[in-house]
């Protein structure tokens, strides 16, 4: 399969399954959910979905469990919008990159206020 129809089936299947959830299920149950990412496998039958969750710890952590314990609905949903020829067995997996992302940017402001090294002598005057 080539590389094009790979990637326009990746951002289909991302967009359908961020609308499935976003239909299904009420934002003060599970979160707000953002789906970041699929990760879909090179057959089609498997994908990855990397989700967000903004909300509490016990939001986020019943979101992850509503949409594990509701995949097979979810799948159901998706091989209706997304015609293909097996419909992908999908596994839910919270995506941290951007709590990370955060950490990095945070460590880096941290550095530029508090340098450890003092500042290198302009070597033009």
């Amino acid at each position: 399969m080539s590389n094009l129809r790979h990637e326009r089936v990746r951002e289909l299947l991302k967009r359908e399954i961020g609308e499935a959830i976003r239909r299904e299920f009420h934002v003060n149950e599970v979160g707000l959910i953002t789906v970041n990412d699929v990760d879909l496998g090179g057959d089609l039958r498997t994908a990855v979905v990397f989700i967000s969750i903004l909300g509490n710890a016990d939001q986020q952590k019943r979101g992850v469990n509503v949409l594990n314990d509701n995949r097979i609905r979810i799948q159901g949903i998706i091989g209706k919008a997304v015609i293909l020829k097996y419909t992908p067995t999908l596994k839910f997996v919270t995506d941290d990159s951007i709590l990370r992302g955060n950490r990095v940017l945070q460590i880096m402001e941290e550095l530029e206020k508090n340098p450890t090294v003092p500042p290198a002598p302009d070597a033009g005057k």
